[in-house]
């Protein structure tokens, strides 16, 4: 609903935008309307693959950094607290006009906007529409202390960034399918959905793959990835897990399918996930997979796969999963 809110400011004249000057867009999701904004003058800047495709296929001028100095931006608020603070201060750093801020009351809008409060003084709104608020700067501040730096360092000496998933330590599901995959994988394995490359680093131990393919859509961690894992049999594709494939099919796939689209737990998110390793794989090829207990992906699998089976190693909070021999779909 930004379209809504952004409309709302900008046609009751308290918004204004800068006239022919660019207008710096960072985070936007596919669901993100767009449409008040002039589009030849739009500069989309996000780190998801798939939002960075769907906006360039719209004729979007799209990268993973911004370029230079706007003289607008608005910053779709992610869930992530640390993440989302450190877009507006990004924004701030790179903007000479407004700094636009839009959120659902989920994403911690409110806080976002107690905090923009509390250091600028010309903060102007709030635009309250369908469960968001929409408010800005202008001008905006310099927020040092939102900056996030560098990445990070956790446990085992792993570096992750604000905003991935499992930021502040090893993913214990992960963690239990890392301990529990059998010494023989195969040459050429993929890790689908690789994150900051935990799962690509632990199989790695294994001196018989010659290939990994680490496959993530987040361009923030997969550069946490390059720097988790520097064995040069590792291979990094920004790329979207569902629509990528390999140049020649695989032994393995190993995953932690993700299982959120947006803000709502949808299943049929892990369930592609499934299909997409499926049409990965060598006709003898095996899936290797952690999912929460209560996600329905075996009737899944046995429609894909062969033979199915539950691991060891699971908990009563996720089951780990093991697919041999994926069915080939008659033409």
């Amino acid at each position: 609903m930004t379209g809504i809110r952004l409309s709302l400011a900008l046609e009751g004249g308290n918004l204004t935008l800068p006239d022919g000057a660019r207008i710096a867009v960072f985070a936007p999701t596919a669901d993100t309307d767009l449409s008040p904004l002039p589009q030849d003058l739009c500069h989309i800047i996000t780190g998801n693959k798939p939002d960075r495709d769907y906006f360039a296929a719209l004729g979007y001028a799209c990268n993973t950094a911004p370029e230079g100095r706007y003289g607008a931006s608005l910053v779709c608020l992610p869930r992530a607290k640390d993440r989302a603070r450190a877009l507006i201060a990004e924004a701030a750093d790179v903007t000479d006009g407004p700094v636009i801020v839009d959120g659902l009351k989920t994403d911690g809008i409110e806080s976002a906007l107690k905090g923009c409060r509390k250091r600028a003084d010309g903060v102007a709104g709030p635009i309250n529409k369908a469960h968001g608020k929409l408010f800005w700067m202008n001008p905006a501040p310099a927020l040092d202390d939102w900056r996030t730096g560098e990445p990070g360092e956790i446990e085992d000496g792993y570096v992750t960034a604000p905003g991935v998933f499992s930021a502040d330590g090893i993913d214990p599901a992960s963690r239990a399918l890392a301990d529990n995959l059998p010494e023989t994988l195969g040459a050429h394995v993929i890790d689908l959905g690789a994150g900051w490359g935990y799962l690509t680093h632990r199989a790695l131990s294994r001196e018989s793959i010659r290939q990994i393919d680490a496959v993530e859509a987040d361009h923030a961690a997969l550069s946490c990835a390059r720097l988790n894992v520097t064995d040069p049999r590792a291979q990094f594709h920004w790329e979207d897990a569902l629509r990528w494939r390999p140049e020649t099919a695989a032994d393995t796939v190993l995953m932690n399918p993700p299982f959120h689209t947006a803000r709502k737990a949808d299943p049929a998110l892990g369930r592609a996930f499934i299909a997409a390793a499926a049409e990965m794989l060598k006709p003898s090829g095996q899936l290797w997979m952690v999912a929460n207990r209560h996600l329905p992906y075996e009737q899944t699998l046995a429609g894909l796969f062969v033979d199915v089976t539950e691991a060891p190693g699971g908990d009563t909070r996720f089951k780990l999963l093991h697919a041999r021999r994926p069915m080939r779909k008659k033409r």
